[in-house]
């Protein structure tokens, strides 16, 4: 049988390279190596065991930002079972559809999402533990380091397949209920190698930041799958990525890369408090997704900085980014081309590709697309099309294939024949 683990890729992997003592992590209280993180998901995946959680079964992370976050994804990964990953900025009526919709046997909560979570609960007839990491466990609900300093470290990675579900993350869209988004083992490392390594050139010596978190596509291949694809390592943040926190991260643990939004990188721009800070010495580069990055953002900040922001585009749907500029290619205000590995096309209304300089509804075709959406079949099939992936975002490419942003297909409408965003309105 094929088999592949990707916790197995990831980080054995630098254990069999010589980096079990090289910081993975680092988080403001904490930070843990590539070794004991090994040992760590390990004895992770003998609770989850313990606990009666099997292969292809489900558990929930609503968890900040440390280092207990890999432990917790990565051991049940190791186990073969699926960590679906929560935004930890959401309702408890959102966080009671998630459960549910998950049917996760396990959740692991921080004690800050703790009064958002518990109302939620009773509404998850599956969900059979609850796991406090950090202080605050009460009733029922276990402690997350008791059972760590008791369990074993001995623990074989399960032999899963190549195209089995390792994760999920959960897509809200623009419509409709979020869904529940599946990627399969070998996605994490397809990104990283595409991207991480290909285009933003990352190497062992880098450290990382990525105010993006890591529930969020984004921030996941961010802050875990491509630093831990060279064994370079990543400071982690468990608060609100606000101009005073970044910087602060910038100046004190001096980041070779940095990940941004672009409301981040005005907002640091134009913070009065740090106007004449220079961020961190060994900035080399920076990157921005989610929306489209102005130009005057882009040259602003290579200015002050001294350093570029790779620009580009990615979904939850394909995991990272496949449309970007590059280090040595960068036109502030467009997208870029596609990532190699990628291909793309734009196509109107009636499914027929569109002429350049005309706008286009895009399509991705890669090998880190979604298996698909749980339970929702027709958004599956609308939105995965074969090998292309719809992404429901307009646009049009150049004679010299760079792509430029112009809307979301659901939020564009024609005037005399001709599409109009609000965004360019």
């Amino acid at each position: 049988m094929t088999r592949y683990n990707a916790c197995e890729d990831l980080l054995d992997r630098n254990l069999a390279e010589g980096r079990a003592d090289k910081l993975a992590f680092v988080d403001p209280a904490r930070s843990i190596t590539y070794g004991d993180l090994a040992r760590d998901s390990r004895k992770f995946a003998n609770i989850l065991g313990d606990l009666g959680v099997r292969r292809e079964q489900r558990i929930a992370l609503a968890m900040l930002d440390t280092v207990d976050w890999p432990v917790a994804f990565l051991g049940a990964i190791r186990a073969g079972v699926i960590p679906v990953c929560l935004n930890t900025l959401l309702s408890s009526e959102q966080y009671a559809y998630m459960l549910a919709d998950s049917r996760a046997k396990v959740l692991l909560v921080s004690p800050a999402l703790l009064p958002a979570l518990r109302p939620a609960l009773a509404q998850a007839p599956d969900l059979a533990h609850v796991i406090v990491v950090g202080p605050g466990a009460e009733g029922r609900e276990l402690d997350f380091a008791s059972l760590m300093s008791g369990a074993s470290d001995d623990f074989a990675a399960v032999d899963t397949h190549p195209d089995e579900t390792a994760f999920w993350l959960y897509s809200s869209g623009s419509t409709g209920a979020p869904k529940g988004t599946k990627h399969v083992h070998t996605s994490l490392m397809d990104t990283a190698r595409l991207f991480g390594q290909a285009v933003l050139g990352l190497r062992a010596d880098d450290v990382v930041h990525s105010a993006a978190k890591l529930f969020f596509a984004y921030g996941l291949g961010n802050s875990l799958s491509f630093p831990m694809s060279v064994g370079a390592t990543t400071i982690l943040n468990p608060d609100r990525p606000t101009p005073a926190t970044v910087f602060d991260i910038l100046e004190k643990r001096q980041p070779t890369i940095f990940c941004g939004v672009p409301t981040l990188f005005a907002a640091m721009l134009h913070d009065p408090a740090h106007e004449t800070h220079k961020g961190s010495p060994r900035l080399r580069l920076s990157t921005s997704a989610g929306e489209a990055l102005p130009e005057h953002i882009g040259s602003s900040w290579k200015k002050r900085f001294g350093s570029d922001i790779v620009d580009g585009v990615g979904s939850t749907e394909m995991l990272h980014i496949f449309l970007s500029n590059t280090p040595d290619d960068i036109v502030y205000g467009t997208s870029g081309k596609p990532v190699p590995g990628y291909d793309a096309r734009l196509v109107d209304e009636n499914g027929v590709e569109v002429a350049d300089g005309e706008v286009g509804e895009l399509y991705i075709r890669g090998p880190t697309a979604a298996e698909g959406y749980w339970n929702q079949r027709d958004k599956s099939r609308a939105t995965f099309q074969g090998e292309w992936t719809r992404t429901g975002d307009k646009y049009t490419r150049d004679a010299t294939g760079r792509y430029t942003y112009c809307g979301r297909a659901d939020d564009m409408f024609k005037v005399s024949g001709i599409w109009v965003s609000p965004f360019e309105v």
